[in-house]
Formats: C-alpha cells, sequence, structure tokens
C-alpha cells in the first residue's frame, strides 16, 4: 500500500525523491528587482592573473576561469552588476545570486537554487546582513561582521565566502571602468 502511495504522488507531481530544488533564474530575479531594466549576460574568460587577484582580495579561491556576469542597463547606462556564485554548502550544490552596485556595495543576495535540506537554506533577514558591504569598508568574516546562523554554519560560511567572491569579481573586472 506504501508503494502505491509514493508512486501515486510522484505521478501526481506532489513527491519527488530529488532534493534538486529550483527558485529563481538570475534574468528574472534582476527584472525582478530593476523594473523597466535591461539585462545583458557577459562571459568573460579571465586571464591568470585576473584570477590570481580576485583570489588575493577574496582570500578564496576561485574555481573557475569563465564568469557570467550580467549588466542591468537603464538608458544604456549600468545601474547594477549580477553575478551567480555556484558552491558546494555540505554534500551538495547552491547558487546564489549576488547584485552589486557601481559603489561596489552588495544590494541582493538571492538563493537560485539550494539542494540541501531546506532548514539548512540562508533566510531573508540574514542575506540582509550583507545589504551595503563591501570590501572596501568591510572585511566580511563569518562570526565578526556577518553573524553566524544558527544549525545552519556550513551555509553561512559558503555564502560568507562566496560574497567576498563576488564582491572581489566586481572589483578586478569593473571597479572604475565605464561599461
Amino acid at each position: 500500500m506504501r508503494k502505491f502511495v509514493v508512486l501515486l504522488l510522484t505521478a501526481l507531481g506532489l513527491f519527488s525523491f530529488s532534493q534538486e530544488r529550483d527558485f529563481n533564474t538570475p534574468e528574472r530575479a534582476l527584472k525582478a528587482l530593476f523594473p523597466g531594466a535591461e539585462v545583458e549576460v557577459r562571459n568573460i574568460v579571465i586571464t591568470k592573473d585576473q584570477r590570481d587577484r580576485i583570489e588575493k582580495i577574496a582570500k578564496v579561491p576561485l574555481e573557475t576561469r569563465l564568469i557570467s556576469v550580467y549588466l542591468v542597463k537603464k538608458e544604456g547606462k549600468v545601474i547594477a552588476y549580477g553575478y551567480v556564485d555556484v558552491h558546494r554548502v555540505r554534500t551538495h550544490n547552491e547558487s546564489v545570486l549576488f547584485v552589486v552596485n557601481p559603489k561596489g556595495e552588495i544590494e541582493l543576495i538571492e538563493v537560485l537554487s539550494f539542494n540541501e535540506p531546506l532548514e539548512y537554506m540562508a533566510d531573508e533577514n540574514w542575506l540582509n546582513l550583507f545589504k551595503g558591504k563591501s570590501l572596501d569598508r568591510d572585511a566580511l568574516r563569518l562570526r565578526r561582521d556577518i553573524p553566524n546562523m544558527t544549525g545552519a554554519t556550513l551555509t553561512a560560511r559558503a555564502i560568507t565566502k562566496a560574497a567576498r567572491r563576488a564582491l572581489a569579481v566586481w572589483k578586478v573586472l569593473f571597479e572604475g571602468k565605464e561599461r
């Protein structure tokens, strides 16, 4: 009987054996945050020198040389930069969108997919603690500048490192440059 119930729920789409959860896409999130803005995707292959500078500034490794950046434009002017960081939390990945304003400050963090149990996912209040943070003024260190999340230390650590990486990517690729 139990097998029948699981098969029925699976067929109806109410139950899934998969832990994967996708919440949003970068484009949809950016268009919702900036209504009327144009979102341009740039795939950038960074040089070894750029990668080394990003890692030095962020103080965390950068796993890839291909970086996708979302330029949010209004009237031809860049008003925000989006960067998606995909990283492992414990045993599964999460994808997080970091929105950085032209001053190099985090404007928004949105979890796009989270494949760990949902009780370990960062909530909106905790993510909002990053708003206005930059690498120029803030060290962005967990348990010092950013409080830990009780019961979700690995998530807190992963997002804090990714925030440092996102700001370092912005700093190396876009700071002081008109786009």
